[in-house]
């Protein structure tokens, strides 16, 4: 399958609404924290927006609600991935993205033959407390080595004037959270993404 090389990652469905209409075409609802009515709430209205646009939704995590309200993506990490049910996203027609940090989960991640996989932080990132070091660009050309045609997200501390070098090893699209989510106009920078990354399209 063929990603967007533009991968938006937020948590409501509220960004969803404001940014997707700009032209994003992939976009993950990452909600780690929501309780179950409210993560229901959330992907509807965001599965209506991103129906409108022609965007494609990623649910990260909740897999069974995903399968619930007739996501057709999921994104796991590694401990999500330990206790799904794969042959049931399977069987539900989900699409299938999985996170990787070192070699171990690169071959747990491969052997559940998902859509994607995911590599990071490839730099720096404020996002979250990460037990790894950045992976760097070399890291990233060496995960593309191993996985051949399986698509390839690079994320963390992704910036613009980075994007050249993450897809120059072999990235297939580049995901982003708090360049977008923390700058002071989430608009104008999810556009400058859009008219960087058009190169890949």
């Amino acid at each position: 399958m063929k990603l967007d090389p533009f991968y938006l990652i937020v948590d409501s469905a509220d960004w969803i609404e404001r940014l997707v209409p700009l032209g994003v075409k992939l976009v993950q609802l990452r909600m780690k924290d929501a309780d179950s009515v409210a993560l229901r709430q959330h992907i509807r209205r965001s599965m209506r927006v991103c129906a409108d646009h022609g965007c494609q939704l990623v649910v990260n995590d909740h897999w069974q609600i995903a399968i619930d309200e007739g996501s057709d993506f999921v994104h796991l990490g590694q401990e999500d991935l330990a206790d799904a049910d794969l042959t049931a996203i399977r069987k539900a027609g989900l699409k299938l993205g999985l996170s990787t940090h070192d070699d171990a989960e690169l071959e747990t991640a491969l052997a559940a033959d998902p859509d994607y996989v995911a590599l990071g932080p490839v730099y720096p990132t404020i996002l979250k407390k990460m037990p790894w070091a950045p992976q760097g660009l070399d890291r990233l050309a060496l995960w593309k080595q191993k996985i051949g045609a399986c698509p390839l997200v690079a994320i963390g501390g992704l910036r613009p004037d980075r994007l050249a070098g993450v897809f120059a090893a072999g990235a297939d699209s580049a995901a982003v959270v708090t360049d977008i989510t923390l700058n002071a106009d989430p608009e104008a920078r999810t556009r400058e993404w859009l008219a960087t990354t058009q190169m890949k399209r």
